[in-house]
């Protein structure tokens, strides 16, 4: 008699994302930037030698930097494996918007921080000579900023509209997304350990309230979100601190008022952390031997 063993495929959801996995979201970002900043305020005379002072050649500073996207990949990969990061992924590939956000985003942006820098009596002309030494800060500044967005408006966002309309939600991200930037205002040798906090707070808060309606506009684009963030710490603009905040602010209070169903309408956010279309309870395949035991043969 010869015994058959026969192996079966199952799709089975594996722990899909819920409201509550924005807790250890929340707890591995501040959890990574802070601890790095603890260690660098409590340890510097023995972590400088090792890995120079504070800046962008210590890598403790990236990992800091990086530290909400590390949480939210993490936790795709966690709770999807590889082909739900994949599909997270895509969304990296949606650039589709309104043409009043486009608008914004390439001319809104920079009026905005040059109308700040008139204000506050900066210089206006173009702050790189000769012209060519802006190309390392603006490849500087695309991997800095825009990495965080992996997280904030990658992950926790969509999370945070399943249960709260788009304004809660983001007044619960965009408070604590300037909260997470504190130990940066506490760091000697960083641009924030120069500026106002409360100012920069009203900024922060400001141009979320900018960006969660071009977010849910651009289908969840982890794309325009990053664009928007290298906008906003675009190094070719004038320095507008603290006018730029003000001038933010006023923008936000308008953003809102012209989203103001988007904006209070729940089935309005984008709540999938994968891409649309993917069914976050069955994009996880896991494969599980079942034995039988088949007829016998003579």
């Amino acid at each position: 008699m010869v015994t058959t063993e026969i192996t079966r495929t199952r799709t089975a959801p594996i722990r899909p994302m819920t409201i509550r996995t924005v807790i250890p979201f929340f707890a591995m970002a501040f959890g990574l930037s802070w601890g790095v900043a603890a260690l660098a305020l409590g340890f510097a005379d023995q972590l400088e030698p090792i890995f120079g002072p504070v800046g962008l050649t210590n890598p403790l500073f990236f990992v800091a930097v990086y530290a909400p996207a590390i949480a939210g990949i993490g936790l795709v990969l966690r709770h999807y494996g590889v082909r739900g990061l994949r599909s997270y992924l895509r969304r990296l590939t949606l650039w589709r918007m309104p043409l009043g956000w486009a608008a914004y985003l390439a001319f809104g942006i920079p009026v905005a921080f040059y109308l700040g820098a008139w204000i506050k009596g900066s210089p206006l002309s173009f702050p790189f000579t000769p012209w060519y030494t802006v190309l390392p800060a603006l490849m500087l500044m695309l991997v800095l900023g825009p990495m965080e967005e992996f997280g904030w408006r990658g992950v926790a966002l969509p999370l945070l509209q399943r249960k709260f309309r788009p304004i809660g939600a983001d007044l619960i991200l965009s408070t604590l997304w300037a909260i997470w930037h504190l130990p940066a205002f506490l760091l000697s040798g960083t641009p924030q350990s120069e500026w106002s906090f409360p100012m920069f707070f009203i900024g922060v808060v400001s141009i979320s309230f900018i960006l969660t309606p071009l977010f849910n506009a651009a289908g969840g684009s982890i794309l325009v979100a990053a664009i928007y963030h290298f906008q906003m710490n675009n190094p070719i603009w004038p320095d507008a601190q603290p006018y730029d905040s003000l001038i933010f602010a006023g923008l936000a209070v308008a953003a809102v008022l012209v989203n103001r169903r988007a904006m209070f309408d729940r089935s309005a956010g984008v709540t999938s952390v994968l891409s649309a279309g993917d069914d976050e309870a069955l994009v996880y395949e896991q494969a599980e031997p079942v034995n039988a035991k088949a007829g016998s043969t003579r």
